[in-house]
């Protein structure tokens, strides 16, 4: 049984048109909407926001980014503030292994992101992960006890309650090679969940979700949410398929 109420959010990343956005909310909906005890998210791309906020409005879903500048406007072209996504959605997507990976952001970057958000009432889902050579160098604890520090660094416990920590392994991410149950839940609760405590204090951090994301399915998620710190998932390509999805957010719910 979870002590912390479970949430599942959906990361499309750079897929689906208007259309097929339309498409495939329209084909899970229902189903998310029989479901209680979870928080469900979705968060597609920029384009899709406002879309997909209509259409969930009034239903047990809600809509995060992807991903947001910190600066609150400006000659940033390309870039969205966090005032413009506010009008929009719930949460933010900050940190991502892609975003990191590919665009070079660094913890420093997504700590002054997060601090943003909070201020705009954005609720940030801040993810940290190693890399396969990391993780066979045996540096996974260093490497997400870093991530966690330098990205949290400077909040207080106050800000933390609206704070939603991710762990990513960059190795399980579309590959579809997930972290063993047992494994992921070890990162949470010895890695992470101890980090939390110093930073925040035990009552904060104990009630402070922590997500598990990489190749999370509607076959493995009920096992991997079942572990006693893995308070849901932030899901990549099953979240683009609406019956994976329901399955998966049903796994969460089963868990209660």
């Amino acid at each position: 049984m979870m002590k912390r109420r479970p949430m599942v959010a959906g990361n499309w990343k750079m897929n689906k048109t208007l259309s097929e956005a339309s498409e495939l909310i329209q084909a899970m909906l229902p189903k998310l909407k029989m479901i209680e005890g979870v928080d469900i998210v979705l968060c597609p791309p920029f384009t899709n926001l406002n879309f997909a906020r209509v259409e969930t409005e009034n239903s047990n879903v809600k809509i995060g980014a992807q991903n947001m500048h910190w600066q609150e406007k400006g000659a940033f072209t390309g870039e969205i503030s966090a005032s413009m996504l506010a009008e929009l959605c719930d949460y933010v997507i900050l940190g991502h292994s892609e975003r990191r990976q590919m665009f070079g952001e660094k913890d420093e970057t997504v700590n002054k992101k997060a601090q943003t958000a909070l201020a705009h009432g954005l609720k940030p889902i801040i993810c940290v992960g190693e890399s396969l050579e990391q993780n066979q160098a045996g540096a996974t604890a260093s490497v997400v006890e870093t991530q966690c520090r330098e990205s949290l660094k400077g909040f207080s416990p106050k800000q933390a309650e609206n704070i939603v920590i991710a762990y990513e392994p960059v190795w399980a991410i579309g590959t579809g090679l997930a972290a063993t149950p047992e494994d992921a839940n070890r990162v949470h609760s010895d890695v992470i969940r101890p980090v939390l405590r110093d930073l925040f204090g035990e009552d904060i951090a104990d009630n402070m979700r922590i997500l598990y994301g990489g190749s999370v399915n509607a076959e493995n998620a009920g096992e991997l949410f079942a572990m006693s710190d893995i308070d849901g998932g932030l899901i990549g390509g099953a979240s683009l398929k609406a019956d994976a999805f329901v399955a998966i957010v049903q796994a969460a719910a089963e868990t209660l």
